[in-house]
């Protein structure tokens, strides 16, 4: 490559749009292999485009919004830049995890408020107690 010329690489936005493919894939409970058959991809390709490696032209990002029944701009959400956040820190990098969301469908299936109360607290507990673990052994 001649001086000057950058390879191009996933910008922040294609991997935000990857997680929400993923999330939205998630969500149908849908496999990445069942995703490419309705797209015309392989699941590596799918895995690819969630994982922002590969860049998802905008037709066949709209074949992914069809295929995923939402609105193709839901795929575009939380692209609002958010000052000293990483993107892999997101709440929406968090979505993307298969054990994030069936937690999250999990919580919002129980049908007691003081279940949802007790659980909250005990994730809270345990989050406080991880932290101050790891400060802990920071000081060491």
């Amino acid at each position: 490559m001649g001086e000057g010329v950058t390879k191009k690489g996933p910008t922040p936005i294609d991997v935000l749009v990857g997680q929400n493919i993923r999330i939205c894939r998630l969500q149908r409970r849908l496999s990445q292999s069942e995703l490419g058959q309705r797209i015309g991809v392989s699941f590596q390709q799918v895995q690819k485009y969630e994982n922002g490696t590969n860049r998802v032209g905008a037709g066949r990002l709209t074949q992914v919004a069809n295929a995923l029944e939402v609105p193709l701009l839901s795929l575009f959400d939380g692209t609002t830049p958010r000052p000293n956040r990483q993107p892999d820190q997101s709440p929406r990098a968090l979505l993307a995890k298969s054990y994030s969301l069936r937690l999250l469908e999990g919580f919002d299936n129980m049908g007691s408020n003081a279940a949802r109360s007790a659980l909250l607290q005990l994730v809270e507990t345990l989050a406080q107690d991880n932290a101050i673990r790891i400060r802990a052994s920071r000081k060491k």
